[in-house]
């Protein structure tokens, strides 16, 4: 166990560096970028030791494997994000340890977070997924919304009793145009960001950057990057 202690913190420290670097060539305060650990397909006894290594945010796509993982670790001082495509049948389950959900994509979804964090008797942060390779199905090849759908989402989020909106998440598309173009998406995503704060201005996150390109999410002005490879290592099997 020592020597994945050992690995996890070095990682950690490595990707700090990095945000840390970023933070300084983009002219940031390094205080006003944090660091979201995923930790998909990685075990319970992973996310002890990152919290024991200070990381108080951790962040799941997929219910089954999050919770029994969020239970093990709730003695833990940390804020599970999900960050996967939501499906209403598992809205119950991830409302009870989620403190964020960063994949919020369309008006039934809403309904049923909201149905189920007033339920729970919790206030739920959510994220809308902007989709910046949507089509003309106004969805994105890995679920969000068009930019177009933004505001009527927000606005839906932002009356609905148990949740909170805090602001946008987007994944640099694979396809369309910006494909490759990684701080182009980030700072139309920014651009988005700003047109929301104008009538919802505490929703004020963005969720941006993960392992490869977190450096271009923070040059754009991520307030939160998602990490897991960089810090976790491969996973030999996605999910």
């Amino acid at each position: 166990m020592k020597d994945r202690r050992d690995e996890l913190a070095a990682n950690l420290a490595k990707v700090e560096e990095r945000i840390a670097a970023a933070c300084a060539a983009a002219g940031r305060d390094r205080g006003e970028v944090t660091l979201i650990v995923v930790t998909k397909t990685y075990p319970a006894s992973d996310v002890r030791i990152l919290s024991e290594l200070g990381v108080r945010h951790v962040a799941e796509n997929r219910d089954q494997d999050a919770a029994p993982k969020a239970a093990a670790c709730s003695d833990l001082p940390l804020t599970w994000h999900f960050v996967g495509q939501l499906q209403t049948n598992k809205v119950r389950s991830v409302a009870g340890y989620a403190g964020v959900v960063q994949s919020v994509d369309r008006d039934r979804l809403v309904t049923a977070l909201s149905r189920e964090a007033v339920r729970a008797g919790r206030e739920l942060g959510c994220l809308i997924q902007v989709a910046l390779d949507a089509g003309e199905s106004g969805r994105g090849e890995r679920g969000g919304v068009a930019p177009r759908g933004i505001e009527e989402l927000a606005d839906l989020v932002a009356g609905s009793p148990g949740l909170r909106l805090d602001g946008l998440m987007t994944v640099a598309p694979l396809t369309g145009e910006y494909a490759g173009r990684q701080r182009a998406a980030f700072g139309r995503l920014m651009d988005l960001s700003t047109d929301l704060r104008r009538a919802h201005p505490a929703a004020n996150m963005v969720s941006a950057g993960m392992s490869a390109d977190l450096e271009e999410a923070v040059a754009a002005g991520a307030t939160h990057v998602r990490v897991g490879t960089a810090v976790l290592g491969v996973r030999a099997g996605l999910g």
